[in-house]
């Protein structure tokens, strides 16, 4: 599917759902990784990635495109167009836009473990990310820590 195409799905996805014009840009942005799509607030352009469709089906790519969809008319009429407001979900809901985009193969997940271990009192702890033994200490006893392991 090319941009063209895409936006030509967006102004009938738009026209057909919410009976409301798209009268700005929809293309492809290959460097978004972990989310189905971004409404841009200034430009008012909408990026979808194109793993949506090379992934997942076409149904997945028309979710998102809605969900997209709703933050665009929410905003351009005024009213709150986040997440968490009751207006977003009530009319996400009404469309029937997904909430969520589902996990692309592009998302990168962490699975380095940082242990480390209180010289004093023999607490351990278990980080995600490396800390700097200079700077923290153990929250027990303020003894100074040491690295164990790192866990792949």
């Amino acid at each position: 599917m090319t941009d063209q195409q895409l936006q030509a799905l967006v102004e009938q996805i738009s026209t057909r759902y919410f009976a409301l014009p798209f009268k700005h840009q929809a293309y492809f942005n290959r460097r978004l990784k972990t989310t189905g799509g971004r409404y841009n607030l200034k430009t008012h352009n909408i990026d979808i990635n194109p793993l949506m469709l090379t992934e997942f089906s076409r149904d997945n790519l028309v979710a998102v495109i809605k969900h997209e969809l709703c933050h665009y008319h929410l905003h351009l009429t005024g009213q709150p167009s986040n997440h968490r407001d009751m207006a977003f979900k009530q009319l996400l809901k009404a469309v029937g836009g997904s909430r969520y985009a589902p996990v692309t193969s592009r998302r990168q997940v962490r699975t380095k473990k940082w242990s480390y271990v209180c010289t004093q009192c023999g607490q351990q702890y278990q980080r995600q990310r490396k800390i700097n033994l200079a700077k923290y200490c153990c929250g027990k006893c303020h003894g100074k820590l040491n690295l164990i392991t790192v866990a792949k």
